[in-house]
């Protein structure tokens, strides 16, 4: 059975689209215990399988039960549509003891025998210490697989928040969910998602928390219980291209017309992304990106829009025409 979650008129005033590196985290750490998530990152796993395999995450892993809870205190709902993960890992580090303690053996108890565990006992004993030695375990997971590729990861993930905003005022929020993932349906202002577990829940004037994730694919997730915000958590667009080298994918003929830096820009641009980020993308000094976008721009290939701080170049149909028929 799917789960429902029920909007009145106040919840879709409250609906906001969110990026979280703390959420981000998590589900890199999952991603590293479930082969079936790991498609699209061999290539970060080729990169990156050393320093994930000098890590213990053990003690996470034990509250990631398939299926079964993963403890809400541990990776709450973004606190902010762009937090940062010292934001977010402050929040995490300041939990209710006993709150964090009642979620914590309700998800052990979906791994069959973990709440005899010394360790689980330990934690269900002294909460607090659980809270820091649990957050200092996220903390160093972030720390060693997603800061080093953060730029590219949030470039992709603001691209996707970027065009499913511009979907949501030309279709509305009921026309934007069922073009998000086909796990989710949508009828006479109830949200249904097809996923491993059910609930139902009315949104009660809290709205929805619609968040994109590269490491969640190829699942979806309704989450967070009461008092929690309810949270839609999805695979973000164009994952697929994320970890190829974008010089590679800039054919010759392409190089040969607008030279290698120019086509080496225009093909990274496979979803909308900074200066900044192609600029680490691409190896690249972040002033000669911005002197071959404005070229492209000028050109007609690019256009440009702002986002909060940031500016996000993408291409034009031209572009997007040239790029196809050079690669």
């Amino acid at each position: 059975m799917p789960s429902r979650l029920h909007f009145g008129e106040d919840d879709f005033l409250r609906c906001r689209f969110a990026v979280s590196p703390l959420w981000e985290t998590q589900e890199v750490v999952r991603m590293l215990k479930r082969p079936e998530r790991q498609g699209y990152h061999a290539h970060w796993l080729r990169r990156m399988g050393r320093i994930a395999a000098g890590l213990d995450l053990t003690d996470l892993w034990l509250l990631m039960p398939q299926p079964g809870y993963c403890p809400d205190w541990l990776c709450p709902p973004p606190i902010g549509p762009a937090a940062t993960f010292e934001e977010e890992i402050a929040a995490v580090r300041a939990s209710d003891p006993e709150a964090a303690r009642e979620e914590t053996a309700q998800s052990l108890a979906d791994t069959p025998g973990a709440l005899e565990l010394p360790q689980a006992r330990a934690w269900l004993r002294h909460p607090a210490r659980m809270i820091e030695h649990l957050s200092d375990l996220m903390e160093e997971a972030y720390r060693a697989l997603v800061a080093p590729d953060w730029p590219r990861l949030r470039a992709l993930l603001e691209a996707d928040v970027a065009f499913h905003s511009r979907r949501l005022a030309e279709v509305g929020l009921g026309g934007l969910l069922p073009e998000i993932s086909h796990r989710f349906g949508w009828h006479a202002g109830t949200l249904t998602v097809e996923h491993r577990g059910r609930h139902e829940r009315r949104l009660g004037g809290q709205g929805l928390v619609l968040m994109p994730s590269v490491f969640i694919w190829p699942d979806v997730v309704s989450t967070f219980e009461p008092p929690w915000q309810p949270t839609l958590v999805y695979p973000a667009r164009g994952i697929g291209a994320l970890w190829s080298e974008a010089g590679d994918r800039a054919g010759e003929v392409l190089v040969q017309l607008l030279g290698r830096g120019r086509a080496s820009v225009l093909a990274a641009l496979d979803e909308p992304a900074t200066t900044t980020a192609l600029a680490h993308r691409l190896g690249l000094a972040p002033s000669s990106v911005s002197a071959h976008l404005t070229l492209l721009r000028r050109a007609g290939l690019l256009t440009a829009r702002r986002y909060g701080h940031q500016v996000l170049y993408e291409r034009t149909p031209l572009g997007i025409a040239l790029a196809s028929g050079g690669s």
